[in-house]
């Protein structure tokens, strides 16, 4: 049963000081809250700033968060969906990679989430609280939630308004405050969104899920390409990048024999020659039920120094995310596939 509570999140400021209004508290005591929250509380009896009684009555008219963990990086929605959200911890820096639907629409035939039915838009608040989240657990390491990449669950693009509020709430200084310069964004190709990102005026960097350099081979690996091919999608994003003063990112999922052949590095360079742009390599990670592999190291090696034989940036991704099984949707996947066998 849900809890007919709405989460705390969901309000904006001027709603909650409304609120507060109303419980003859002042004003300032949304900044505590705030602050609370970006700490980590997961209750509001840990909001000890607050006097009791104005405790009890958030308590009865909020919740503190609206996920429910039900594995290590996943967590359950309203409504009964589940989504990822996977902390990164790095020596200078600790990332989430967060999910912005529960599914994906755009039906990706190497990736895991695809493989499920799509399931819905997740709202603003449900974005921030697995920040918010993710900033828990970590305080109790030590540590502060520094970065985010929208690239887990979803695509950003197609809940833009949403993805678009979350940014503006995780940059909130009373919140998480984390900037914008800090967030990246990732779009299989939704061209219009891009050209509406670049008028928010909120500098994140644009990823963009390439996969492919000519429009025969990324029909295949990401079906919007039909509509919006790949010549178009690359003259939106760096329009992005000339409006923002941000480069963009190109990811690339490296699948043995598919797209990490000397052809494709050569069609890559011709593509984004000139270009503003960073190219990431991602290391396939193994899906069940799919024909793709992922290439071995030297095959690796080989495709970067080919693409950087092109005058392009090239990194590696990190492959931690296959180390925490929770990397494209592998996570989620597993959940799925155990909850399958218990019913």
């Amino acid at each position: 049963m849900i809890d007919p509570r709405p989460p705390i999140a969901s309000l904006s400021p001027a709603d909650l000081e409304a609120w507060l209004t109303e419980h003859d508290a002042p004003a300032f005591r949304r900044k505590q809250v705030w602050t609370w929250l970006g700490r980590g509380a997961t209750s509001f009896d840990a909001m000890r700033e607050l006097p009791k009684p104005l405790r009890v009555a958030l308590e009865g008219d909020f919740r503190a968060t609206s996920l429910r963990a039900i594995a290590v990086s996943q967590a359950e929605l309203d409504g009964g969906h589940s989504v990822e959200a996977v902390v990164m911890r790095y020596s200078d820096r600790s990332t989430l990679c967060i999910s912005s639907q529960a599914g994906c629409p755009i039906g990706c035939p190497f990736c895991a989430t695809g493989k499920f039915p799509f399931g819905r838009n997740l709202k603003a608040h449900e974005i921030v609280e697995q920040a918010v989240d993710a900033q828990r657990v970590l305080a109790a390491e030590g540590r502060r939630l520094s970065h985010v990449v929208f690239m887990g669950m979803g695509e950003p693009m197609a809940n833009y308004r949403a993805v678009v509020d979350s940014v503006r709430r995780l940059a909130d200084p009373e919140l998480l405050g984390i900037s914008p310069r800090r967030i990246v964004v990732s779009t299989s190709g939704l061209i219009p969104r891009i050209e509406q990102l670049a008028e928010e005026k909120i500098p994140v960097t644009l990823a963009i899920s390439l996969h492919a350099a000519r429009d025969e081979l990324r029909d295949v690996l990401v079906p919007i390409n039909r509509k919006y091919p790949v010549r178009d999608l690359v003259d939106a994003a760096q329009a992005y990048g000339a409006r923002t003063g941000r480069r963009v990112s190109y990811e690339w999922v490296m699948l043995a024999g598919v797209n990490d052949t000397e052809r494709d590095a050569k069609e890559l360079g011709v593509l984004l020659k000139r270009k503003l742009a960073h190219v990431n390599l991602i290391p396939f990670n193994p899906v069940d039920d799919t024909p793709y592999e992922a290439p071995n190291r030297a095959s690796i090696r080989a495709f970067k120094e080919m693409v950087e034989a092109q005058g392009l940036n090239v990194t590696v991704r990190d492959t931690r995310g296959r180390e925490a099984d929770a990397a494209c949707g592998q996570l989620h996947e597993r959940v799925m596939r155990n909850n399958a066998a218990v019913s």
